[in-house]
């Protein structure tokens, strides 16, 4: 294995390189662009061959990007919290539907969603690193839905971190609600914002830019656009080409990722970066469909997000969409600041046609509408005996189109049904059992403040919090 650098630098050119520890605290660079590995390592085949556990191939994936930066054994010590917590023994176990595809299921975990996988190990890092340091930590997350529920999970309760969650009002599942404001934590807010998630996501750049609320201790975010969060999304995709090869596939599969900020993607892309072999990927959004119009007619435009039974990606302005124009522009810092810069301002920017070939090389995009997200809700069961949620229909619609004369094709399930009941039970007949880790939420009362979408009155109530 090539070790990379173990250094950061920001897509927008114009702040010091940081080590592992300083990304995972501070979030977002202080020039407002996000954190890329200098270089990226090269792991061998070794790295996804049959037999290695989860811990094992996540071991070998994030220790590169870890260089010296926390303490010995301080990743081992996460992986151990981390697999304690899930089910099946292979962490994310991947389903054989019919010949040629395949379903990696992600949803085993403390919330029954993706989420867990890579932010229970930001937690565990995050704690390590303000052991060393003597520092207290402010979290502030924009969320959908799953990212809230598994950042509440991870660091509820953890000495020298407060946590700070914005949520869209009525507009994330009952489910990912309850998970996030029934949990019993001194060190937890939870907002509820009268808008919609990108209203949640300028709320939290926002409060991000604002120097004052650093005055009693760092000021970060485990949103996507922190680093380690994408670090831990990237041993899945090894296990998932793993438990191919040891159920006899040895071609390269096509990764098909239900996406709404982008980051589960781009860490696909990561992994294909540090020599993972596949034959693309697909980023398959809903009716919320910037990226897909971006990276299929050339134009980044935001527009109102709109509601779907897919609600964690309900998305217009998907914040890891500049990663990728970052690195396929061959890392162009210039190009990036100035096109993000533009977007800020106007809300569309075309982009460049060298750019834009560059992006088709790395990903292409499906939109997948309402209708057809029900219609494969449908399918899955009444074919498959499957039942999925709304996210995971949105990658099989997508996934069902593409060729698999050439090698397998793999959709990620990123949640559990049972968290979108009100949208699975109507099409297949009945209610998804319910997993331990949702039943266990019972009757318990829930706590969470009621906000405009308004940057005043949300540093307001930050600072009431930090006190």
């Amino acid at each position: 294995m090539q070790q990379a650098s173990a250094r950061y630098v920001s897509t927008r050119g114009a702040a010091p390189a940081a080590d592992f520890a300083e990304a995972l605290l501070r979030g977002m660079a202080p020039d407002g662009g996000l954190y890329m590995p200098v270089s990226w390592p090269t792991l061998t085949p070794d790295a996804w061959a049959p037999g290695p556990a989860y811990a094992e191939m996540a071991r070998s994936a994030m220790t590169p990007f870890i260089g010296p930066a926390l303490p010995a054994g301080a990743l081992d010590r996460a992986l151990d919290h981390l697999i304690a917590g899930f089910a099946p023994p292979e962490i994310t176990p991947l389903r054989r539907l019919e010949d040629g595809l395949y379903l990696l299921e992600l949803f085993h975990g403390p919330t029954a969603a993706f989420k867990d996988l890579a932010m229970q190990l930001a937690a565990s890092l995050s704690a390590e690193a303000l052991a060393v340091s003597g520092e207290r930590l402010t979290l502030v997350t924009a969320t959908s839905g799953d990212t809230g529920a598994a950042a509440v999970a991870a660091f509820a309760n953890r000495p020298r971190i407060r946590l700070i969650v914005l949520h869209p009002h009525e507009r994330v599942s009952p489910v990912q609600r309850r998970q996030m404001t029934t949990v019993e934590a001194d060190n937890v807010l939870n907002l509820a914002v009268r808008g919609d998630f990108d209203d949640c996501q300028r709320l939290v750049k926002g409060l991000l830019a604002d120097e004052t609320l650093r005055a009693s201790g760092r000021f970060s975010s485990v949103n996507s656009i922190n680093w380690a969060r994408l670090a831990g999304q990237i041993p899945y995709y090894l296990s998932a080409v793993s438990q191919l090869a040891a159920q006899g596939e040895t071609r390269p599969p096509v990764f098909v990722v239900p996406t709404g900020n982008f980051g589960d993607a781009f860490a696909g892309i990561a992994a294909s970066k540090m020599g993972l072999l596949t034959r693309g990927l697909v980023a398959a959004v809903n009716a919320n469909d910037a990226l897909a119009r971006a990276i299929n007619e050339g134009v980044y435009a935001r527009r109102a997000a709109v509601e779907t039974a897919s609600v964690s990606m309900d998305v217009q302005a998907p914040s890891n969409f500049e990663r990728l124009v970052y690195e396929a522009s061959g890392r162009d810092a210039d190009l990036t600041r100035g096109l993000f810069a533009d977007f800020a301002r106007d809300g569309r920017v075309v982009l460049p046609d060298e750019l834009l070939t560059a992006l088709r090389r790395e990903v292409s995009a499906v939109s997948v509408d309402e209708a057809m997200t029900r219609s494969e809700i449908a399918h899955a069961h009444s074919v498959w005996d499957q039942v999925v949620c709304p996210h995971t229909a949105v990658a099989l619609s997508a996934a069902r189109a593409i060729d698999r004369a050439v090698g397998p094709v793999v959709a990620l399930a990123t949640a559990h049904p049972a968290k979108f009941g009100k949208d699975v039970a109507p099409v297949v007949g009945f209610d998804p059992d319910p997993p331990e880790v949702i039943r266990a939420l019972g009757n318990r009362a829930e706590r969470f403040k009621v906000i405009a979408a308004d940057a005043a009155e949300a540093l307001a109530a930050v600072r009431a919090f930090q006190g």
